[in-house]
């Protein structure tokens, strides 16, 4: 691995060995595991790199002695550091200079973790892919795993995946993290809202079965009558062997309606499977008649179903009609407000109580749409806004609003400092970043829009990323909100 300083300061450098993004379909493996690392977990605070323990990752680095952390949970909110509020400014300015684009030095608090994972034979025995899951960690990480390193990967609110099944062995294994609270991507993340650190999402190791379901793509849609529906569903298989795919399509009762099959499939390594289901008259996804099926779909190998995936799909049209929106034929308004994940008791570390609280919340006082700001959040609220019928616009993590807001103030405002601007070198991090979004949050009817970000200037890169967002999906719009000062 490159030298860690070296790595926060590039922002050509955002994810090392980190698995493709992918839809956040349920799955269910035969002879699979799925283990939680939510908990308690060992842990080092220190005020910058200078400080920290530098053999933490190793076997025989003894952590016995160290103080215990609870994932998820922001380290601020734990007792080190301190949380910080700030809006349009960074959170160093004033304290430290730091020129635009990399990790402030003197202070940038970093937390060492560990947790110990015990995997028995029959974990172990089927050579099944395994893989290791953080849903959100802010706003950097470094992973090792019995000594080795693994991987890095930045961007505070989507999953990073990284495959280690070479890694693992039986008994006892060493899962050992390092956490950045800033780095080069941290000049995207000046959202207006409270400054934290750590691993705020959940955590689990799981494996998948010899052929598994990597990627679904599900797009429901209905003619421009709005009477017939197609389903049209793209899987991306992953694993070798040879399998069959059964799926069906079930109502609200879960009563069958379509089902199907596509047998004598090999598979090396991936294969892509595209899948067409015609419906008749479906009843139509809306905020006020949330109406969803399933779909359900099989791999069955060697005369055993050895995955099952479950998706919900919700038929919907969304368009825009001599500059009005409409869903499924009907002039559309939404009644919508700006929200963050937050519970003042635990920051952004927020339970399915408090999504549901927020969801009824809006919905008694006739809200129907709400905006990520500024980021994606817990793949679980989406869950939920399909069910109780909310429009969502999903915000990539973006926000620069401290390197051209201020005409005065910590940096000289010109045109050249402002980020992220016409600058390539940040061009494959933003894309990147929607594309984690996208791949994850694809297939959930409620959300109607895509959004590049929130009040970082204008220029070329953000407009690459709307035509890159535009480019995989045609049946949403792109929203960007903060031109105003740039008109290009």
């Amino acid at each position: 691995m490159k030298d860690i300083i070296s790595i926060l300061n590039d922002p050509k450098v955002f994810e090392i060995n980190r698995c493709k993004a992918h839809s956040d379909h349920y799955f269910e493996g035969y002879n699979t595991f799925k283990y939680s690392l939510n908990g308690n977990w060992k842990f080092s605070y220190s005020d910058n790199l200078d400080n920290v323990e530098k053999n933490f990752y190793k076997e025989d680095f003894n952590v016995d002695e160290w103080a215990e952390i609870k994932v998820p949970g922001h380290i601020q909110m734990q007792g080190y550091d301190r949380p910080q509020y700030v809006n349009t400014i960074y959170p160093w300015d004033g304290c430290e200079n730091v020129p635009e684009g990399q990790a402030p030095k003197d202070f940038n608090p970093v937390g060492s973790y560990v947790k110990f994972l015990e995997l028995t034979e029959d974990d172990l025995k089927d050579n099944n892919k395994i893989y290791l899951s953080f849903q959100g960690v802010e706003s950097s990480f470094a992973l090792y795993i019995n000594g080795k390193f693994i991987g890095y990967s930045e961007d505070t609110f989507t999953p990073s995946e990284f495959e280690i099944s070479e890694v693992l062995k039986v008994g006892l294994n060493k899962i050992a993290v390092q956490v950045y609270k800033w780095c080069s991507g941290s000049w995207l993340e000046d959202q207006d809202f409270w400054r934290f650190s750590g691993i705020f999402r959940d955590v689990f190791v799981y494996s998948v079965p010899k052929v598994h379901v990597y990627d679904l793509k599900v797009v429901a849609e209905v003619d421009d009558k709005y009477k017939n529906g197609i389903l049209k569903s793209n899987l991306i298989l992953n694993g070798n062997g040879e399998a069959i795919v059964q799926y069906e399509l079930l109502d609200k009762d879960d009563e069958v309606i379509i089902s199907g099959e596509k047998d004598n499939i090999s598979i090396k390594n991936e294969i892509t499977i595209d899948l067409e289901i015609k419906v008749d008259n479906p009843n139509l996804w809306s905020a006020e008649a949330p109406f969803l099926y399933t779909l359900k779909i099989l791999l069955i190998a060697d005369g055993e179903v050895i995955e099952t995936v479950m998706q919900k799909v919700g038929f919907r049209r969304f368009e825009l009609k001599n500059g009005i929106m409409q869903l499924n034929g009907e002039r559309i308004v939404f009644n919508g407000v700006n929200r963050h994940e937050f519970n003042c008791n635990s920051g952004r570390v927020v339970s399915e109580e408090d999504m549901i609280w927020d969801l009824k919340t809006m919905k008694q006082n006739n809200i129907n749409a709400v905006r990520t700001s500024h980021y994606p959040n817990n793949t679980r609220f989406y869950e939920l806004c399909d069910e109780y019928g909310l429009y969502v616009i999903d915000e990539v993590n973006l926000e620069s609003h401290g390197t051209w807001g201020l005409c005065t103030g910590p940096r000289k405002y010109n045109d050249k400092n402002i980020l992220p601007n016409d600058k390539e070198e940040w061009v494959p991090l933003l894309l990147d970043r929607a594309n984690s979004m996208y791949e994850r949050d694809k297939n959930h009817p409620s959300i109607l829009i895509w959004s590049c970000g929130n009040e970082s200037y204008g220029g070329e890169d953000i407009y690459k990323m709307s035509k890159f967002l535009q480019g995989k999906d045609n049946t949403r719009l792109v929203h960007y909100e903060g031109v105003f000062q740039d008109r290009r």
